[in-house]
């Protein structure tokens, strides 16, 4: 059988950029649809050795921020124990030789196992329920048995294309039965759904570094600095940014061209918990928004407060020199 393992990590093009690329056979049955808002970019192909098995690796990059890596390899039986020690081989070596240490060691990542299967007898759900156990075992890349219960979730959400054609979305892996090997427009929805993950995640993380730095620099430095005009403009213009890439990621499907795909990419949306990503992100961006509004309140409260002292002071000063004026004239006066 043939595994398709994908990586996807931050990777911010900071150079010239190519033309975009529209995303093709993402669609079975209209291939005129352009369903994404991702700009992609390929980024070459190549076939390596890992193991004594050759893989098949393709890099792509989307909306020049994260790099997709597609790789492919066959192994001749995906359910044997060794075969599990040398699948999971081969992926840390893909790991170690596409992802950079410093994303690899802060975690920044995702990675995601699927099972290609052309001939699956006497029907898909059949072999589905016959293999239940090596099937949710390799998802989840477990040497330990799993219970029913957990076999059951794993293998409870299953999108229909026809009788002979069936996919199984996972959290961590996807199985795709289709006996022509038409496995790439389910692929690149697992991709796409893999992307909109690591963009929620990265905005997390984003909007995480923010507070820490705010917190550190107006909470906890006990010589914080005042409030300054160009500190609050760096503030809120990272929070802008921040809000752009989260209405991005939340909009890059304008349109899923037919019901197949449709149910498709909701079972991923549904399994891969996008929707609670999405309203995480949103609600600590509305905090962000409270705290960015406080300090700005702050500054222009302090800017207030000096502002009335400067006043003061003038006043003071005009008061003293009044006084000094008066006294001089009335001098003056009794030296006549």
């Amino acid at each position: 059988m043939e595994i398709c393992y994908l990586l996807a990590f931050p990777d911010v093009n900071e150079g010239n950029t190519p033309a975009p690329e529209q995303f093709r056979g993402l669609i079975k049955d209209a291939p005129y649809f352009q369903p994404t808002d991702i700009d992609l970019v390929s980024l070459g192909e190549e076939t390596v050795v890992i193991e004594g098995y050759a893989v098949l690796v393709t890099r792509q990059r989307y909306d020049d921020r994260v790099q997709m890596i597609e790789c492919h390899f066959d192994l001749p039986d995906p359910f044997a124990a060794s075969v599990l020690r040398d699948r999971t081989k081969i992926q840390n070596a893909l790991q170690s030789s596409y992802i950079p240490e410093a994303i690899r060691q802060t975690g920044l990542f995702e990675e995601y196992v699927i099972l290609l299967v052309q001939n699956a007898r006497p029907t898909p759900d059949r072999w589905l329920e016959k293999n239940a156990v090596a099937i949710a075992t390799f998802i989840r890349s477990q040497r330990d048995t799993l219970d029913k219960a957990e076999i059951d979730e794993i293998l409870a959400s299953r999108t229909h294309y026809s009788a002979k054609e069936v996919t199984v979305v996972d959290w961590e892996g996807a199985v795709i039965i289709a006996p022509t090997a038409d496995y790439q427009s389910d692929i690149a929805l697992l991709k796409i759904g893999n992307y909109q993950l690591l963009r929620y995640r990265m905005l997390d993380q984003s909007i995480e570094e923010m507070l820490d730095k705010i917190n550190e620099t107006f909470f906890q430095n006990k010589r914080r600095p005042r409030p300054t005009r160009g500190m609050i403009r760096q503030i809120a213009e990272h929070r802008l940014e921040m809000m752009l890439g989260f209405e991005r990621a939340e909009q890059n499907m304008l349109l899923i061209g037919d019901w197949y795909t449709a149910d498709l990419y909701e079972a991923i949306h549904r399994e891969f918990y996008l929707k609670d990503w999405k309203e995480n992100v949103k609600d600590k961006l509305d905090n962000l928004e409270k705290i960015v509004e406080t300090i700005k309140d702050n500054f222009s409260l302090s800017w207030e407060g000096i502002m009335e002292k400067a006043e003061l002071v003038g006043w003071v000063l005009l008061l003293i020199g009044y006084l000094y004026l008066f006294f001089v004239d009335d001098l003056a006066g009794l030296a006549k």
